[in-house]
């Protein structure tokens, strides 16, 4: 059986697999009783109206108990968030996972299928297919595909249908969805709806946590440092916000640290689920949390559950300890302490001691996603904060994770400094640095607006088949290359170059102490390079970071530019469907120019290097925040080293921090506020085919 039949199961997901899916019209023909009772005395018919193109045959075998997922509603939402809904998903990956070949696979995959919500089956099914060791060669779709209701303006949907119903798929044009749909400029925090509501930057979030679940077998829960990559990549998340609002003219954000009292911040998101039909519910201005007891759900907590787990927490950093649920204590030591704490604060099944430190982290996305209907008297689903797929548009996401990043930030400032000797390369300096940017200024990083276009067909269940697209704005970036300069005055050797990015004044328009700036830096790349004796002038292209993905990764139909060997070239075309988008790697900037720092470093590889499988074939892109695939972490340094601990004693700015081997160029970054389609000149390039891609130019 080809794997590529599974994807075909992502296609439409509420339409029955006895439909045609996929651009060849696959139907799936299953035994009798895989088919929901009302479908089965239409069996024959069903195969005479649908059955035009290719089939697929499905076993019968014989499923384990999958009496726990099915007990969640097919038309409920579902959220990773609520503990009910995770066990849920929990068992159905490990059923999938569990299956002994790939016919098994598929057809408990399509018994599940149009019995199972369609949130939960698709979670599931993508988790398994990432873990499972032979479907390594697929690449789940992007979630945009299978639930664009997720991310797109309902009111496109219904012009979407008649756009579908009516003109011919050849004379069909791009549906715009507007940039400033769900707020006006009178609500200030609109200023960065662009960054929040980004689709690039909500489907990292969903695919890192498909990459990384935090529920689920154990073996595919517990990779390494995974509790210290949840940290990381939701701190550079918050990093790369704050100098958002900063460029915007606004504050920092304020941490979630009183839970009782009133959240000023109102979302209304309009979007609108085409599974259940609902329209997600808005969070009024000054809203007020509450105690969650929803029976519907099988949940229940207080608001002083969350209070109390804060506070042990707290108490367990401070005293450098924590507690096993055997009762042992556990060092948070300088190497492993990050990693314990994150899978306590997540929670994961990973954490120490899930009894004593609870679920903060999740229950409190939950508590703020129900505020609106804590009890259930209104019927009422959770808000967008409720699904990782979703909660990054929410203003509120940011003050939450503000409060998360900060408990963090507690362990963190706990730690030896970092002396000279643990940031010097002896023998190494960097004598020059600059960025250029083809048609501009030296220093200057260069942001504007771009219009793609997306595929919503296949997930417009129960309508005419073909192509249609939407037009959506997003931040883009000039592409530029960095120019440095590192003088060897030893033998040949091997060394990390680190790159960031960090606003060089805060709100008040001074100079930014470093124990604040540290925060705020943005890892823009990480690479190896080879230092000969005497000088070397390295050159490095933005598309080449190690944070990102470039936009046809994020955005591609998986049937195109596939390649069709099996090896390398196939699996890092699979696996990289996990990291930050490239069109979101500058933060925006201003129209008179956005002054920041930029700070580079070369550190000892030998105290960096990490022993990685030499057969490893995992995507090489966006390691910083997705790692490799089945091995370590490539690098043996605490995530966000160097400015990962307070400064050393005496080294209040950067400046005073700098060793030989880091250097700091001021750059400015100026946003021209015009829009430019993909194929425009100055926008970036792209050679895909309109018809049948996810994205086109």
């Amino acid at each position: 059986m080809s794997g590529k039949n599974l994807l075909k199961l992502f296609d439409r997901p509420t339409e029955p697999v006895f439909m045609p899916k996929g651009d060849d019209n696959t139907t799936f023909e299953v035994p009798t009783n895989y088919l929901e009772d009302r479908f089965k005395p239409l069996q024959s018919d069903l195969t005479n109206r649908f059955g035009t193109g290719k089939t697929v045959q499905v076993k019968n075998i014989t499923l384990p108990d999958l009496s726990l997922p099915l007990m969640l509603e097919r038309r409920a939402n579902f959220s990773l968030f609520i503990p009910s809904h995770r066990r849920m998903a929990a068992r159905l990956v490990e059923v999938f996972v569990g299956m002994r070949s790939l016919d098994d696979f598929l057809a408990a995959a399509v018994y599940a299928r149009d019995r199972m919500n369609p949130y939960l089956f698709i979670y599931a099914l993508s988790v398994a297919i990432l873990h499972r060791p032979d479907t390594k060669d697929l690449q789940v779709p992007s979630l945009i595909e299978t639930f664009p209701d997720k991310y797109v303006d309902g009111a496109v949907f219904a012009r979407a249908r008649e756009e579908t119903s009516i003109v011919p798929e050849e004379q069909r044009i791009p549906l715009e969805i507007p940039r400033d749909y769900t707020a006006s400029d009178l609500d200030i925090e609109h200023r960065v709806a662009y960054f929040r509501e980004d689709l690039g930057i909500n489907l990292h979030h969903w695919h890192w946590h498909l990459v990384y679940p935090f529920d689920g077998p154990t073996n595919i829960v517990n990779k390494d440092r995974r509790g210290e990559l949840f940290y990381y990549m939701h701190q550079q998340i918050m990093a790369r916000y704050n100098v958002e609002r900063l460029c915007n003219d606004l504050a920092r954000v304020r941490r979630l640290t009183n839970l009782r009292e009133p959240i000023p911040e109102g979302y209304f998101p309009k979007l609108d689920s085409l599974v259940s039909s609902r329209v997600w519910p808005p969070r009024f201005a000054n809203a007020v949390l509450d105690d969650v007891y929803r029976e519907v759900d099988q949940i229940k907590f207080d608001l002083s559950d969350l209070e109390r787990w804060r506070d042990r927490i707290f108490s367990a950093i401070h005293s450098g300890t924590v507690v096993d649920d055997e009762g042992k204590f556990v060092e948070l030591s300088e190497t492993r302490g990050i990693d314990l704490l994150g899978n306590i604060l997540e929670a994961s099944i990973l954490s120490i001691n899930r009894n004593l430190y609870g679920d903060l982290h999740n229950l409190g996305h939950v508590a703020i996603a129900l505020c609106h209907d804590p009890e259930a008297k209104h019927l009422e689903t959770f808000s967008i904060m409720g699904d990782p797929a979703t909660a990054m548009r929410d203003p509120i996401f940011y003050r939450w994770h503000a409060f998360i990043d900060d408990i963090f930030q507690e362990h963190k400032n706990t730690l030896p400094r970092y002396s000279v000797q643990q940031l010097e390369y002896p023998g190494v300096r960097i004598s020059g640095l600059e960025v250029v940017t083809e048609g501009s200024p030296k220093n200057q990083l260069n942001t504007f607006w771009q219009q793609s276009d997306i595929n919503l067909s296949r997930g417009l269940d129960f309508s005419p088949r073909g192509a249609v697209f939407a037009r959506f704005t997003h931040l883009q970036h000039r592409p530029f290359t960095y120019r440095i300069t590192v003088e060897n005055s030893g033998n040949q050797r091997m060394g990390t170059v680190r790159i960031f990015i960090g606003p060089k004044f805060d709100e008040r328009g001074l100079p930014m102490l470093l124990a604040d700036q540290k925060n705020l830096f943005i890892e823009l790349d990480k690479f190896t390079v080879n230092l000969k004796s005497g000088k070397n002038n390295l050159t490095r292209n933005s598309s080449e970071s190690s944070v990102t993905i470039p936009f046809e990764t994020t955005f591609r139909d998986l049937n195109d530019n596939r390649p069709q060997q099996q090896g390398g070239a196939l699996e890092r075309f699979n696996y990289c469907g996990c990291g930050w988008p490239q069109h979101m790697l500058i933060p925006k900037g201003s129209p008179e120019g956005y002054l920041c720092q930029l700070f580079v470093m070369v550190s000892n590889f030998n105290d960096d290097r990490v022993e990685t499988q030499e057969n490893n074939r995992g995507c090489k892109d966006a390691t910083s925040y997705c790692g490799l695939r089945d091995n370590r972490y490539p690098d043996k340094r605490s995530m966000g080293y160097p400015f990962d601990r307070v400064p050393r004693d005496r080294a209040d700015t950067l400046a005073q921090f700098l060793t030989p081997n880091m250097i700091v160029q001021d750059v400015t970054i100026r946003h021209t506020n015009e829009v430019r389609p993909r194929n425009q000149p100055g926008g970036q390039q792209q050679n895909q085919q309109a018809q049948g891609n996810t994205w086109r130019s």
